[in-house]
C-alpha cells in the first residue's frame, strides 16, 4: 500500500523556521525539531509573539524568548513555514493597522 499523502506534511519543515498559532490567541515562532501524530511539537530557539492586552486581535512588537518547548498537539491551531510566508498590514483594522501574517500552503 502507498503512503498516504497529508494535508500537512512537517517532515518537510524539520530543522526550518514554522509559526505556530496556538488556541487561546498564542503565536510562537520557531526551528521545528520534531513533532508526532498527534501534532505534538517541539520547537527549538522559540520567540512568543505578545499580543495587545487592550486588543487581542493585534499582535505587538514586543516578543518573549522561551527557547526549547513542547507545544501540545489539541493546542495547536495552525502551523506555517516562515519561509513562503510575507507579512502584511492588515487591511480590515483601517488606518491603525495591526500585523496580519499572510500563509501559504506547504508544498
Amino acid at each position: 500500500m502507498a503512503p498516504k499523502d497529508t494535508v500537512l506534511d512537517l517532515a518537510r519543515c524539520i530543522d526550518r523556521g514554522v509559526r505556530v498559532k496556538l488556541s487561546g490567541g498564542r503565536e510562537v515562532t520557531g526551528t521545528l525539531k520534531g513533532y508526532d501524530q498527534l501534532l505534538n511539537l517541539v520547537l527549538d530557539d522559540a520567540i512568543e509573539h505578545v499580543r495587545d492586552p487592550e486588543d487581542a486581535m493585534r499582535i505587538t512588537a514586543v516578543t518573549r524568548r522561551l527557547g526549547l518547548m513542547v507545544c501540545r498537539g489539541t493546542s495547536v491551531m495552525v502551523v506555517s513555514a516562515l519561509d513562503g510566508c510575507d507579512e502584511i498590514s492588515n487591511p480590515f483594522l483601517g488606518e491603525g493597522g495591526g500585523r496580519f501574517s499572510f500563509g501559504m500552503m506547504i508544498t
